[in-house]
Formats: structure tokens, C-alpha cells, sequence
């Protein structure tokens, strides 16, 4: 079964395609928003990936969750379910293709931390950027069950950089 989108080579105009939609998604949180960053696997430079978009927003209280929810409707988001309390996901589709995955967590959660850990790792280590996109690709091409377990199979190596990190 085919995951959320192929995995391709690193694509350089992923940073812009980046801070395109940061532009447009820094309103919907107004004075809740603290930051925003560019985050997974389109945020590492020659990393191969699949051509979703990560944003992590940090926000000092998700008491508009159900506004934020409706004015990214506009912007052609949808609900995902909640990863973890405190951790609300969105995801945006163009012509029924995945583009953009919006993590949106309250500021101090430890997914914020992890991912930005191990964005800059791979980003300062081309060893493991390689192991991982290795790891990536073999996991795709073995997959028959779609994204689930492939995000199964590959947190064992992001837990074994991240504990060497800690």
C-alpha cells in the first residue's frame, strides 16, 4: 500500500514552499503563536522525502482550537486526530495529493523539542541523513500496509538519535 506520497529526492524549493505557508498560517494564530519552524523531513537539506510540507506552530494556549480549526478549513486544512494532549494535527491535500502537515503544540511540549532535535541533527550530520534516507526508501519500497507502518518502522532509528541527543 502506497504511503501518503512518494518519496523523491530533495527538492530545493522546499524552503520556500515553506515560507509560503507560514505566511499564510501565522494569522489564523494570532498573539497565541510564539513560532513557527520548518520541521520533518522537507526541512533537511539533501534529504530525500516525501513532498509534505511539515510546520510545527508553537502556541501559548489552544483555547482557539475550534477557530483556528474553521479558518484553516479556509486554507484548505482538515482535522486530524489530536497525536498526543496537547499536540492537535492538520493536513492539507491539493488535487487529493498530500502537500502540507500542520503540527500545532502548546509551547513547552516535548514533541516540539524532539522534532527540531532531530531536524538539526540530520541537518549537521550527513552520516546519519544518509542512514535515514537509506532506512526511508528501503521501508517504502517494503511496505504493504500504508503510513502507519511506515511511521512505525522508522521511530526506532529517530529514538536511537534522539536518546544519543539527550
Amino acid at each position: 500500500m502506497p504511503l501518503t506520497s512518494p518519496i523523491m529526492p530533495y527538492d530545493p524549493t522546499w524552503p520556500q514552499q515553506y515560507a509560503a505557508e507560514e505566511e499564510r498560517l501565522k494569522p489564523v494564530f494570532s498573539s497565541a503563536l510564539i513560532g513557527m519552524h520548518h520541521v520533518g523531513s522537507t526541512a533537511v537539506p539533501e534529504l530525500a522525502a516525501k513532498a509534505e510540507i511539515d510546520v510545527l506552530a508553537v502556541v501559548r494556549s489552544d483555547s482557539g482550537l475550534e477557530d483556528w480549526s474553521r479558518l484553516l478549513a479556509t486554507l484548505g486544512y482538515r482535522r486530524g486526530g489530536d497525536l498526543s494532549t496537547g499536540h492537535h494535527f492538520f493536513k492539507r491535500d491539493v488535487d487529493g495529493t498530500r502537500t502540507h502537515k500542520l503540527h500545532v503544540c502548546l509551547d513547552g511540549h516535548p514533541q516540539i523539542a524532539r522534532m527540531l532535535k532531530f531536524r538539526d541533527h540530520l541537518r549537521r550530520h550527513p552520516g546519519d541523513r544518509l542512514r535515514y534516507q537509506n532506512l526511508k526508501l528501503g521501508l517504502e519500497r517494503e511496505n504493504g500496509s500504508g503510513i502507519q507502518q511506515y511511521l512505525v518502522a522508522k521511530d526506532p532509528f529517530i529514538q536511537d538519535i534522539l536518546a544519543k541527543l539527550a
